[in-house]
């Protein structure tokens, strides 16, 4: 069997869509709505590992999911945007209003990852809340230098199911095409369909 090589090599496409309800009920999501363009996303995941010693030597590991740390970077955030993604208002004169009591939504982020060989990964991180953006300017020094904003945010398990992430390839056999049709209309619910 011939192994054949795909590696990441783009980012497209970042969506984010607020999570209505998680509880021992179910999982509910609002209709996911396209951030920005990708520029790029880090996604960190923490992994806590303990070892237990027994008989002068190490005998198990066991480990659990910590926070997850996600940064992207977007050519823009628009206003209404930012409100949304961060709690904060926009009144109707149209000025953005950050108030040391916003609380941001916990939400869902998505995007699509190009791959070497033409396939794409499509990605769902379930439940997270973002945090202020750096706010960084610098003034023209003889030519442009493009100034994009990076926004971090922590990510968890669900409290439904635990689970944190969904991810289909394109280039697997057995995806159903709807699957990767839908991505983007709504957050993947995780249960297959009959």
């Amino acid at each position: 069997m011939a192994v054949t090589t795909k590696v990441p090599v783009g980012l497209q496409d970042i969506y984010y869509a607020k999570l209505v309800k998680d509880d021992t009920t179910g999982v509910e999501y609002a209709t996911p709505k396209l951030l920005a363009l990708a520029i790029s996303a880090n996604v960190t995941p923490t992994v806590n590992s303990a070892t237990l010693f027994a008989n002068d030597g190490p005998v198990l590991t066991a480990n659990a999911l910590g926070e997850i740390t996600v940064e992207i970077g977007v050519p823009d955030i628009s206003p209404e945007d930012y409100a949304e993604l961060l709690g904060a208002t926009l009144n109707s004169d149209g000025v953005l209003i950050d108030n040391a009591d916003d609380q941001a939504p916990e939400v869902a982020l998505g995007y699509k990852r190009t791959m070497s060989d033409g396939s794409f990964v499509y990605v769902w991180l379930l439940k997270g809340k973002f945090q202020l953006p750096t706010d960084e300017a610098t003034t023209k020094q003889g030519e442009t230098s493009f100034q994009t904003p990076t926004i971090q945010a922590k990510f968890l398990k669900r409290i439904n199911d635990g689970n944190w992430r969904f991810r289909v390839s394109t280039s697997q056999t057995g995806v159903k095409q709807e699957v990767i049709d839908n991505w983007f209309t709504e957050v993947y619910s995780g249960i297959p369909t009959p």
